[in-house]
């Protein structure tokens, strides 16, 4: 085990109590945090030499230690992306130094190894994307040297697929949500900032493999979407004021429509942040102009 003494870009806005106040965690820290099961917790951040770090909750302690973090080796560009599709699994990805696509999985033990990575390949201009719909499955997406989408599907059966071109030229890394199994939904930014999103529907690319659906807008910020339940998404991004912009599919249609947005308001200075824990709620946290931090749950706008 290893001590961690800080994460990547972590040098300011101490609290008086001598740790990072939440809206300098919010500013500067690049982690990745999961849970795979109630009172577990698995954080993963990138230390001053770029190798991969963990920590993990067990619904008692910190483990290693509070203080302590576990190095999981490797050199990497981007921050960590996480999934769990299971009680005790992991699935974390990065970017190597050489800009290829990296993962480790927890099954009991570090597969690889604790301080191998497995090179999944191809060199890529974004940060990754990674989701499941279910046990047995993930889907990762970044964007290529070209900028165009790029996929890859793992089942324990028939294993590890190719890398699959899904097209676009995309300004923004992808953002990725599953409501259900054999469902995916992408979305990302254009060279113009529009939102354009396609989706996984059990059999077929929706509209097409390499064709993107409109959404319209215009963004300063990478989307986040979000799901409460099956065919309900639910997109999240900044607009050219830095305010917050909304739009919803509903299972039927996109509200208010395919290219309109509902203006949610506030003069932020981070993407949002959004995260649903039932049906019919959604919680969303961004950084104000003062860096503090806002948070929009049930339509109402409150300073944290």
């Amino acid at each position: 085990m290893s001590n961690l003494p800080n994460l990547t870009n972590t040098a300011s806005g101490r609290s008086s109590a001598g740790s990072l106040s939440l809206a300098s965690l919010l500013r500067h820290l690049s982690i990745a945090a999961v849970s795979w099961s109630e009172h577990r917790l698995d954080i993963f951040g990138l230390g001053t030499d770029n190798s991969m770090f963990h920590k993990a909750w067990d619904g008692l302690a910190w483990r290693p230690s509070r203080t302590e973090w576990e190095g999981l080796g490797g050199a990497f560009t981007s921050p960590p992306a996480a999934v769990s599709w299971g009680s005790n699994r992991l699935d974390i990805v990065g970017l190597g130094t050489d800009r290829a696509m990296y993962h480790k999985a927890w099954n009991g033990a570090w597969s690889p190894s604790r301080l191998d990575w497995e090179l999944l390949g191809v060199v890529f201009n974004s940060l990754p994307a990674i989701v499941s719909w279910g046990s047995d499955r993930l889907d990762i997406f970044g964007l290529g040297t070209d900028n165009s989408m790029f996929h890859k599907a793992w089942n324990r059966s028939p294993g590890v697929k190719d890398w699959e071109a899904l097209g676009g030229v995309f300004a923004s890394p992808p953002a990725v949500v599953s409501w259900g199994p054999n469902r995916l939904d992408v979305f990302g930014l254009g060279t113009d900032n529009l939102m354009f999103h396609k989706a996984w529907d059990n059999s077929a690319w929706r509209p097409s493999t390499t064709d993107w659906e409109s959404l319209g807008g215009t963004f300063n910020s990478q989307p986040v979407v979000v799901s409460w339940g099956p065919n309900r998404l639910h997109i999240f991004g900044l607009g050219t004021n830095n305010g917050m912009y909304y739009k919803a599919w509903d299972g039927s249609a996109w509200r208010p429509s395919t290219t309109d947005w509902e203006y949610l308001g506030g003069t932020f200075t981070s993407p949002p942040a959004v995260v649903s824990w039932g049906r019919n709620r959604i919680d969303i946290f961004g950084l104000g102009t003062d860096n503090s931090i806002l948070i929009n749950y049930d339509n109402q706008f409150s300073p944290y």
